[in-house]
């Protein structure tokens, strides 16, 4: 009899966790297909969100049970590396309309496959960040 209290209740946390993921892409975001790197090949790549906020962009796997992000990249310190079309077996999960682009902060590597549309609002968001040098200095 424990044993089943302890399964329904394992059930029904495994359910309200889904909802609330489920809850929390429904809200919105962008469509975008991420890889942290290093990786070989085609392997690697998650479907999922990316929401912009003032200093990080947060990714949400679609098969996630994770109550927050999967990846966050943060603004400050990010760099655009090169962009390339898919390649190989990138095409079973992509089309030629996506665009993939290293990207790089201090805490690591990854490649964004994103559409002409959804690249094109990923760049204006990293160009628009404050300089370094506008950013106010602590006890000023």
């Amino acid at each position: 009899m424990v044993v089943l209290i302890i399964l329904v209740l394992v059930l029904v946390s495994l359910a309200l966790i889904s909802i609330y993921r489920l809850v929390m892409l429904r809200r919105g975001g962008t469509a975008a297909i991420l890889r942290v790197l290093p990786a070989q090949g085609g392997q690697g790549w998650r479907h999922g969100l990316i929401r912009y906020d003032e200093d990080r962009l947060v990714f949400y796997k679609l098969t996630s049970l994770r109550l927050g992000p999967d990846s966050t990249i943060r603004r400050r310190g990010i760099e655009i590396g090169d962009r390339r079309a898919p390649v190989g077996d990138e095409y079973d999960i992509m089309t030629d309309e996506i665009i993939v682009t290293a990207v790089a902060d201090s805490d690591g590597d990854y490649e964004l496959a994103l559409d002409r549309g959804a690249r094109a609002a990923f760049l204006s968001w990293v160009e628009s960040r404050p300089s370094d040098r506008t950013r106010r200095l602590p006890g000023m």
